[in-house]
Formats: C-alpha cells, sequence, structure tokens
C-alpha cells in the first residue's frame, strides 16, 4: 500500500483518476536517505546533519510532499504553535522582542519554535523558513530579517507572516519601535541642556534599527544647524563601548554621546569614569532601549525606552488574525511609541566645555 501522509489526492495533468500524494520514501530516494531521516527533518529533531538536512528539504520541496502533521492540521485546523526567525538572540532587542512574543502567543495557547539563523542574509533567513515551514507550525514572526527585503527573501505563499521591519510594509505585516522618534529624543534633549553637539556611538552598519538611529541622530543636528561629528561604530556589547570611551574621554571637547543602546553606554560610563570625567557634570551620556539594568548603573542611565512587550502582543496579534481569520493585513504598519526616561546621567553643559553661544 503507497503511504499518503494523510493528504488528499489530486489529479495527475493530463489524466482523470487521482493520484496519491509523494510518500515519504519518495522524498528517502530523491535525497538519497533512509525514510527514518526524512522523519526526524519533518519532526524538526536536530539530530541530522545540516548539509543532510537541506536536501531532505529540497527534496520535499520539488515533490510537493507534506508531513503527516500537516495533513494532521488540515483535518484539526492548527498545530497551535508559531514559528520565530530571530538573529543573534544574544543581543538586547532581539532577545527582549523574542520574549514578548514567547509570552504573547502563551496567553493565546500557542507555543513557540525558534531558530536564530547565523546571518541576516537573505540566502540564511530563507533557509530557515524553509525548515520551519516543513515543520508544524501555523505562522511565522520574523524578527528583523535585516539586509533581505521583500524581492530577496523567499517565503511559502500561503504562510502567514508578520515581520519586525518596515521594509516589507505592502508585503508583509510589520510593527516596529519608533527608532526614529527615539534618537530625536535623545538628541534634543542634550541640545535643550546646553550642549553645543551630540557626538554619536553607533550599532553595526548591518542593522536596520542602527541605522536608523544614527540617520535621526545626524537629521536632529542639522535641523539645530550644529556641528556634527564622526560617528564611532561599536556592536551593542559593553566592551566596544569602553573601548569608544576610551577614545572620547580623551578629547575635552566631548560634552555629550549618545549611545546606539543601554549596553554600549554601560561601557562609555566605565571608561569616563576611569579617564576621570566626572558623568553628568563634565559629560553627559544618554542610551537606548530601557532595560532594567539602566536604573542600576552610577549614575542611573538616561535612556529611549522601547515597549517590548507591545511590540511582541502586536506582532502575535497581527499573526493570528491572519491565521485564525484568513485575512489580509499586507498593508498594516505599527510604529510602537518609544517615551525618553531621564536620570541623573544627563544635565547641563559644563561652563567650561563647548557651550551653545
Amino acid at each position: 500500500m503507497v503511504e499518503t501522509n494523510g493528504a488528499p489526492g489530486v489529479r495527475s495533468r493530463g489524466r482523470g483518476r487521482p493520484r496519491t500524494a509523494p510518500s515519504m520514501a519518495e522524498v528517502a530516494a530523491l535525497a538519497g536517505v533512509s525514510s527514518q531521516t526524512v522523519s526526524r527533518v519533518s519532526m524538526g529533531l536536530d539530530n541530522v546533519r545540516p548539509a543532510t538536512r537541506e536536501r531532505v528539504l529540497a527534496a520535499m520541496a520539488e515533490l510537493g510532499y507534506a508531513p503527516n502533521t500537516a495533513a494532521r492540521a488540515l483535518r484539526y485546523g492548527s498545530f497551535r504553535t508559531l514559528g520565530v526567525i530571530a538573529h543573534r538572540l544574544a543581543r538586547t532587542g532581539e532577545s527582549r522582542t523574542v520574549e514578548a512574543v514567547v509570552e504573547a502567543a502563551r496567553a493565546e495557547g500557542y507555543t513557540v519554535t525558534i531558530v536564530d539563523v547565523e546571518s541576516p542574509s537573505p540566502d540564511d533567513v530563507s533557509a530557515a523558513v524553509t525548515r520551519l515551514s516543513h515543520q508544524a507550525i501555523d505562522g511565522l514572526v520574523i524578527v528583523r530579517a535585516e539586509s533581505a527585503t521583500p524581492d530577496t527573501l523567499a517565503l511559502p505563499a500561503q504562510l502567514p507572516v508578520v515581520v519586525s521591519d518596515s521594509r516589507f510594509v505592502g508585503t508583509h505585516p510589520a510593527v516596529r519601535a519608533d527608532q526614529t522618534e527615539g534618537a530625536r529624543l535623545a538628541v534634543q534633549h542634550l541640545l535643550d541642556l546646553g550642549h553645543r553637539t551630540v557626538h554619536h556611538v553607533a550599532g553595526p552598519d548591518d542593522s536596520l534599527p542602527a541605522r536608523s538611529r544614527t540617520d535621526a541622530w545626524r537629521a536632529t543636528l542639522e535641523a539645530a544647524d550644529r556641528t556634527v561629528p564622526e560617528p564611532l561604530h561599536g556592536d551593542w556589547t559593553a566592551r566596544t563601548g569602553y573601548a569608544v570611551g576610551r577614545e572620547l574621554a580623551a578629547d575635552p571637547d566631548v560634552t555629550a554621546v549618545f549611545c546606539a543602546n543601554d549596553e554600549t553606554a554601560a561601557g562609555m560610563l566605565h571608561a569616563l569614569h576611569e579617564a576621570g570625567r566626572r558623568v553628568p557634570d563634565d559629560v553627559s551620556v544618554v542610551g537606548f532601549d530601557g532595560i532594567t539594568l539602566a536604573e542600576h548603573l552610577w549614575p542611573p542611565l538616561t535612556t529611549v525606552e522601547q515597549d517590548f512587550a507591545r511590540i511582541g502582543s502586536s506582532l502575535v496579534d497581527l499573526l493570528l488574525r491572519q491565521v485564525r481569520d484568513d485575512v489580509d493585513l499586507s498593508g498594516t504598519h505599527e510604529t510602537v511609541p518609544v517615551r525618553l526616561v531621564v536620570r541623573e546621567s544627563t544635565g547641563p553643559a559644563p561652563r567650561t566645555g563647548a557651550r551653545t553661544p
């Protein structure tokens, strides 16, 4: 008897009688592996070599194979599982967003399958999507596709998707924090305190949020007709904040620094303290993200707070509206407001430093 995986038969091209769906054995034969290996890949188990997994997934796609789990979902309506693709989960923004998605999904009675891709390239993200789409998921959350675009990211046509990336508006529903307004608030706060200009420790070049914050920092200074210093780039870590901080601490004209995130700002505070530059008497520092640790640094850090809980709940809400109601939300774009939390790390520009005339 031919295995059908519970999927309904389809009519073969040019014939009037139905043929069965491709079997696990056919996938195994095409991929050159055992049926047991195909089963492991179908269930998302990790005891399969990456090259073998990709070969099996390619065979599934070529034959149009639907694992038994997919057939059961068609029968019962849902897997009650959402997929999440993220890049560098150790980073604050990604980890907090994923945490919020998991909590929001749990509240709706869904579990989450997470894939942390090695790089944000279109090929890596598309490969992760392919792997997840062959597993038991009802929809997919992509946390920052970074370098991918709607034209370069291959996604299954029938899979509900939501992305925390505004570039996908019009293609997939998107949710993002207001990075531009957050950076503007930070820089304007420092200018209002009398600082002539604001130096910037930016995030990595390959990060869309980092670029958005840098662009807004530059635009705010230009709108105020202030000198725009050359930005210094870090990698979101306190380590690079410390390294760059030592460089800025040696420049007596530096009186205000906007850091791309709170961890970078923590390293900056460390470097300034070691150099004998008092915060905020000599140098004011602002971070971004609003992590819990920020209020326990010394001095407590002024920061732009992102509402990660709302971002996560909005992502899940938009995804489940597609899953449950089959509605087209491709034009939906939600921008989640941020707020400036002022603490003791910022103060008036020093009288002996560079100051607005």
